[in-house]
């Protein structure tokens, strides 16, 4: 019952074995019953036989012609056989039929053999009395075989309605369990399969939401929820695919936003020289927005000392240490609180800016959500351009020191063409002059000498004041700070102890000009340290803050006579003439501490070019 209940394939075999058993057994009914009524027919030809035999009798009675004894005779044998066939026939179905028959067949027998052959005897002579009884009984015995095929009839006729009934029995069994089984069909197979069919169409339209409901526990049923399982897992891949499809359009139109971005702002990247906040954070910002990242942490690598400084930061709560304009607010953020990307569980990505094996520094780029791999990919890029705009204006930067030197040597050519052919010219006049005093000479040819001399002087004068103007110290090393080191380490030796040196500068902050400038300003203040001062401590210091430079040279010497106004050495105005050309500030005055300070302040160039004509 359980295997009826829970499964369509074992419902439908039980109707087919059902009906089939039922047309089985109606078909083997119909055989049985017409095999009962074999025989039958034979009787009633039989019957017919006798009756015929019967009425050759009455004939051979009435007519001389014939003997009727013989025909009695041959009558008898054919009742004798008759009954003998007809009796086997008799007893499968409808005994009580049989029986009758049987029980006609006997009287006839009895009735022949009592009343006809003595009667057909008798009337042997053609007697007319007897022939008529002969007749009349003969008449009566034909009577008696129409009853007994009447009987017969009727026996068939009965059972061809048994057979009637019993098949419309089964054929209604039939139609009643055909309607059951169709019934049962169209509610648990056709209707499921419809609506497994229209779940299919369904699903063909990637309409995923879509359910069978079904509840019975047949095949079709587990059919049913195995397909509303899928169905509701692939709704959900489905559905996950078109957030990843949409995630990646979406993410593709960031990149593709973030990469015209760098194209447009590569002119600024590139045309910038070393103000990078006004030509990088614009960028940085803009793809912090696109990309959903930040902060952004740009850091230089010093080759000269390995340090690194950070000199652009995005979104940050306060001034980088080295931020150059106070009236840019590119690095800050609008209420003065970190981001949340900057909070201490947020994770940085850190990429190298190098340009092929040279390490130029750092980006440091700040996230909350693991960035995609072509996010990484576009955040390298970023690096390159970087590193590929930083390394193009160290380049130029050597390119303007190279022009630089080759500058200073013709310079330097033109000194030992004008001024050191005038003061060759002087030694002479000095060596013509003593010989002249140790001779002994007049006057007049010693003032002749010394005349020359000071005309010698004065030109020689007037031409190192327009050399001075112009003359500049090559360096013999990229960057400003292994030029003051070797100075410091110069005048040390002279001063017999070690002077300290403070250098807090990011790289690439000053042009090769500014450099230039500061580091003759430093050895001239030296050199008036070491002619003048009689110190036991100096110290060079050399910082930026708050977007200007400051450039100490202090000893705790004898100090100045006036603190209140400097006398106008010839040094001093020299490095006032440098600091002019520089647009910086020079102050020269005693330490409370004791000794003298050279104090400098300016704000460097932004855009490191070297302007002709104004140096």
């Amino acid at each position: 019952m359980n295997a009826l209940r829970h499964s369509l394939v074992a419902r439908i075999i039980a109707f087919l074995v059902l009906i089939s058993s039922l047309a089985l057994a109606s078909i083997g009914l119909t055989v049985v019953m017409a095999q009962s009524t074999q025989g039958h027919a034979e009787a009633i030809n039989d019957a017919g036989a006798l009756r015929l035999a019967s009425a050759r009798v009455i004939t051979a009675v009435q007519s001389a012609r014939t003997d009727p004894v013989r025909l009695t005779r041959a009558l008898e044998v054919k009742l004798a056989s008759a009954t003998l066939e007809a009796q086997p026939h008799y007893g499968l179905i409808g005994r009580e039929a049989a029986q009758s028959a049987n029980a006609a067949l006997a009287k006839l027998r009895e009735r022949f053999s009592e009343e006809i052959v003595p009667a057909v005897n008798a009337a042997r002579d053609h007697q007319p009395q007897p022939v008529a009884r002969a007749r009349a009984r003969l008449n009566a015995f034909i009577a008696q075989i129409d009853h007994f095929v009447g009987l017969r009839e009727r026996a068939t006729e009965k059972r061809i309605s048994l057979m009637s009934r019993i098949q419309g029995l089964f054929l209604g069994l039939i139609a009643l369990f055909l309607l059951v089984a169709l019934v049962d069909m169209r509610r648990n197979l056709a209707r499921p399969l419809h609506r497994l069919t229209a779940l299919s169409r369904a699903f063909g339209q990637r309409r995923f939401d879509q359910r069978s409901r079904f509840t019975s526990a047949n095949e079709l049923g587990q059919l049913g929820r195995t397909l509303d399982h899928m169905a509701g897992e692939l709704d959900i891949s489905y559905q996950a695919l078109e957030d990843r499809v949409a995630q990646k359009t979406a993410e593709l139109e960031r990149h593709n936003h973030a990469l015209q971005i760098i194209h447009d702002s590569s002119h600024a990247l590139y045309g910038g020289g070393n103000d990078l906040c006004a030509s990088a954070a614009p960028l940085l910002r803009q793809l912090e927005e696109v990309l959903d990242i930040g902060p952004m942490v740009l850091s230089l690598h010093n080759a000269h000392d390995g340090s690194d400084m950070d000199i652009l930061a995005t979104h940050s709560p306060e001034r980088p240490l080295y931020c150059r304009d106070l009236a840019c607010f590119a690095c800050l953020t609008p209420d003065g609180r970190e981001p949340d990307a900057a909070t201490d569980d947020a994770r940085a990505l850190v990429l190298p800016v190098k340009a092929g094996r040279l390490n130029l520094g750092y980006l440091t780029v700040r996230y909350t959500r693991e960035p995609a791999p072509s996010t990484r990919q576009l955040l390298k890029t970023l690096a390159d351009q970087l590193a590929n705009a930083i390394y193009l204006e160290q380049r130029i930067e050597e390119q303007q020191q190279l022009s630089l030197i080759r500058e200073r040597t013709i310079i330097a050519r033109e000194l030992h063409d004008s001024l050191a052919q005038s003061l060759s010219y002087l030694k002479m006049q000095v060596a013509r002059l003593e010989r002249m005093q140790a001779k002994d000479l007049p006057a007049e040819r010693q003032a002749e000498v010394i005349g020359d001399l000071r005309e010698g002087l004065s030109s020689a004068y007037r031409q190192l004041r327009e050399l001075l103007t112009t003359f500049r110290l090559s360096l013999d090393k990229a960057g400003l700070q292994p030029a003051l080191e070797q100075t410091v380490d110069e005048f040390s030796q002279r001063l017999g102890f070690a002077i300290e040196l403070r250098y807090q500068v990011p790289p690439y902050l000053l042009s090769a000009n500014e450099e230039v400038h500061l580091l003759q300003i430093t050895r001239e203040a030296l050199a008036n340290t070491v002619k003048h001062a009689r110190p036991h401590w100096v110290g060079v210091s050399l910082t930026f803050r708050q977007a200007r430079l400051h450039l100490s040279i202090e000893d705790d010497g004898i100090g100045l006579p006036d603190d209140g106004s400097p006398p106008m050495h010839y040094g001093l105005i020299i490095m006032r003439d440098r600091a002019r050309h520089i647009d910086a500030r020079l102050t020269a005055r005693n330490r409370p501490q004791g000794g003298t300070g050279i104090y400098l302040d300016m704000t460097p160039q932004a855009d490191r070019l070297i302007k002709e004509g104004g140096e």
